[in-house]
């Protein structure tokens, strides 16, 4: 778990530090992305360290689920995309964490899936949000994750 990515990135909400925080829930913690290159990207990260769905307790699985439904409709309400995209993979960091993509009309190809982006592209420091948007996106999904 030294290792871990997402174990890396709630030591630093722990801490303080990550300033993509927004907020804490009971199963997971709630960040806005690092890239927004679709506006509003957020991610739900599980506070138990495990790769499946399978691997929580029924009670504990039931309530991540719940609440990254909660997060997601907290999403659309704040960014009020024409469609959410959703991604739980793991392959690359193998900590449950949601992946919830706001899609927009101001993208090229709103219809086309978010992995046919270019990843030079989603990922590029030009849509990195600066302090200001920062704080502008994460009091808009906090205005909604407190309704």
């Amino acid at each position: 778990m030294e290792d871990c990515l997402i174990c890396k990135r709630i030591k630093m909400i722990e801490e303080g530090v990550n300033k993509y925080f927004v907020k804490e829930l009971e199963t997971g913690y709630v960040v806005i992305g690092d890239h927004q290159y679709f506006r509003g990207y957020t991610l739900f990260l599980c506070k138990e360290h495990k790769n499946e769905l399978h691997e929580l307790s029924s009670d504990f699985k039931e309530r991540f689920l719940v609440e990254m439904s909660k997060v997601s409709e907290a999403v659309y309400k704040a960014f009020k995309p024409i469609k959410l995209n959703y991604e739980l993979l793991g392959n690359g960091d193998p900590h449950m964490h949601w992946h919830i993509f706001p899609r927009s009309e101001r993208e090229p190809n709103p219809t086309h899936p978010v992995w046919w982006t270019p990843r030079e592209r989603m990922y590029a420091e030009n849509v990195k949000p600066n302090d200001e948007e920062l704080e502008t996106l994460k009091s808009l999904l906090l205005s909604e994750l407190n309704v």
